[in-house]
């Protein structure tokens, strides 16, 4: 039995204006009658103050931070750039590089579980307060709102005839919307190269094919999904609508309808006191921004956002009952149980867990991240030459990454085999440009009489001339004949 059916037979809802013979299945059939908008309709929600509404304007605020931290420089350079030609990724003062890029799957497991230990105790509060679509899609209608007037008014534009005054607005809105969607797009392509430079080479026609793209791309996406499809996104085209029920539980908080304290719905008639305190205004269903009757359960269309617990609790106020009808509530507590705490609950353990690990990673690769990154590479074809004297020589390749921004001198020697002759172009001195990875070559050589076995560890070590405190070492094995 669904747990909307069984949270109703337990509480008896509805159960007064049960039919003769009729099952509690066939009322509950009855009773869910909400669909899904296929986009064949337009839903124009009601804007309404309350303290669910500021705290989205409040979460909805910080996307700002998208649109200005490109602009910010530090140190001679963009802030924040995802330098894609150079391999770099510059935050602030920190720069990360392709060899450190192990962090971008941590940072990617930690905002997973942040996802999902959020939806685990609070529902979908991601895409009501936080998500893209939610956000640009609440700053479109807003706009549509101070432009077009209400929704009873948006409506009646909408189906009027075409004159000057409805050209006028509606071309006055889509120009703010298209506005909008081309920051958007302009910013977004700012994070990838200088945004100052960038918008030179956009006013001048001079920016490149893949900027235009990624411009046309973002206008388009923002104008259309943001102004036209708006919740449809969250119905067809996001994979996180679908897959959040398996995120919930019957300890998962949501907005619930209070369905034993409001029914049997309907208007107070004379001190009738066999209604209940929802007096049917549809309020709530008016401000939902996916159209969702949140009377009739949990559905695929709530994004918990808290408009309708806004709109019940100012119904509740001017009828004179109590607040609280709709409110954020878990399945156990309309049930009657008690809510487990946080440290109870096996799910949010484990997400919490794999949470702390991957912060705890991240630290670390921050705070260990090394000025030079070096790697050696023996030659395999042939692992070991004999030389006309009878010595041995082997072949390294050398792979030095200098992530400092200055260029580095450091000097290089081995250890690990007695008499063991370094040769390298320039001798045991190496330069390493910065921010440049360039291979270079060294060659070891010892007398057969020096190797005690067929393969020797040998320990390659790099220290920083001009800045001592660059120290790197590597170890790796040289080759000779088999003792045998």
């Amino acid at each position: 039995m669904p747990p909307l059916l069984r949270l109703v037979q337990q509480q008896g809802v509805i159960m007064s204006e049960r039919k003769e013979g009729q099952s509690i299945e066939e009322i509950y059939a009855d009773a869910v009658h909400w669909h899904v908008n296929t986009g064949g309709e337009t839903i124009h929600a009601k804007r309404m103050g309350g303290r669910f509404r500021s705290l989205k304007w409040w979460t909805g605020s910080l996307w700002l931070l998208f649109f200005l931290s490109p602009y910010a420089r530090w140190e001679g350079h963009q802030a924040i750039l995802f330098d894609i030609p150079h391999r770099q990724f510059h935050f602030f003062s920190l720069t990360i590089w392709p060899q450190d890029i192990w962090m971008l799957s941590l940072v990617l497991i930690l905002l997973a579980m942040t996802l999902f230990g959020v939806t685990a105790v609070a529902g979908r509060v991601w895409c009501g307060y936080f998500c893209f679509q939610t956000v640009w899609t609440d700053w479109f209608t807003w706009l549509e709102d101070k432009i077009e007037g209400n929704p009873i008014q948006r409506r009646k534009l909408d189906a009027a005839p075409w004159d000057a005054r409805k050209i006028r607005l509606k071309l006055f809105k889509h120009s703010l919307w298209l506005l909008i969607a081309i920051l958007t797009g302009v910013t977004f392509a700012g994070y990838f190269t200088d945004i100052y430079r960038l918008w030179v080479d956009y006013l001048t026609l001079q920016a490149p094919l893949v900027a235009w793209v990624v411009l046309a791309a973002f206008i388009f996406g923002t104008y259309v999904f943001a102004g036209f499809m708006r919740e449809q996104v969250c119905f067809w085209l996001c994979p996180y609508a679908r897959i959040q029920g398996v995120m919930v539980d019957k300890d998962t908080i949501l907005p619930t309808y209070d369905a034993k304290r409001g029914e049997p719905r309907g208007k107070s008639r004379g001190g009738d006191e066999a209604r209940g305190d929802c007096v049917d205004c549809k309020l709530c269903v008016a401000v939902c921004p996916t159209g969702v009757d949140i009377r009739e359960g949990m559905q695929e269309g709530c994004i918990t956002c808290g408009m309708c617990i806004d709109a019940c609790d100012s119904v509740m106020e001017k009828v004179g009952r109590p607040k609280g009808l709709i409110r954020y509530m878990s399945e156990k507590e309309m049930l009657g149980e008690r809510l487990p705490p946080l440290y109870r609950r096996p799910r949010v353990i484990v997400y919490s867990a794999i949470f702390l690990l991957s912060v705890s990673g991240i630290l670390y690769g921050l705070t260990h991240i090394p000025p030079v990154e070096l790697s050696v590479v023996h030659e395999r074809q042939p692992l070991f030459m004999q030389m006309s004297d009878g010595s041995i020589q082997n072949k390294y390749t050398f792979k030095a990454v200098n992530k400092t921004p200055e260029d580095l001198r450091l000097r290089l020697s081995v250890s690990g085999v007695p008499g063991l002759q370094l040769l390298a172009a320039d001798g045991d001195t190496v330069t390493l440009k910065s921010g440049k990875t360039i291979p270079f070559h060294v060659f070891l050589r010892a007398r057969r009489t020096q190797l005690k076995q067929a393969n020797t560890p040998v320990r390659f070590r790099l220290q920083g001339i001009d800045k001592p405190e660059i120290s790197l070492e590597y170890e790796s094995v040289f080759i000779g004949p088999s003792k045998a």
